[in-house]
């Protein structure tokens, strides 16, 4: 995995999806619950509506894809692949790059769909905001070392 998959994770959603053997609607509506904050705030449009069908048939693939369309919609999928057993999914913010100058999202699994949720889940942690302000903090307990010095020398 690259550089944008070492931020913060939903470590429990990504060790379930890890971990299973098929989607399940449990699964599916667990990964929705902990990661999916515009589903539920855009509310039942037609983007909305087809996620509910598409669980609802058990089209797990297709229901991840339209995860990603609807949640993340600057990350598109860059490569699916299948090799010695594992489908490996990688998401990207821009595919027209080279591969080696993408910096993406890759994950793999012996299921399509849960390799698929598993980038999924791991590009919306990506593309969460950081929580930092645009001016650094200062620590609070500075040492007594360290006292403010007016040197102001205009000459």
């Amino acid at each position: 995995m690259f550089a944008l998959s070492e931020r913060q994770q939903p470590a429990g959603i990504h060790d379930r999806l890890r971990q299973a053997h098929a989607v399940t609607a449990e699964l599916i509506s667990d990964v929705i619950g902990e990661t999916c904050q515009r589903l539920a705030a855009i509310g039942p449009t037609e983007k909305t509506a087809r996620i509910r069908r598409l669980i609802q048939s058990e089209a797990w693939t297709d229901a991840a894809l339209a995860l990603i369309d609807l949640e993340i919609p600057q990350w598109r999928l860059r490569r699916i692949a299948y090799d010695e057993g594992e489908w490996h999914c990688a998401l990207s913010r821009q595919r027209e790059l080279p591969e080696w100058l993408d910096q993406s999202i890759e994950a793999r699994h012996a299921d399509l769909p849960l390799a698929i949720l598993s980038a999924f889940v791991e590009a919306k942690a990506a593309s969460a905001p950081a929580s930092r302000t645009s001016v650094p903090a200062v620590p609070r307990n500075a040492d007594a070392i360290y006292e403010p010095v007016l040197s102001e020398n205009f000459a």
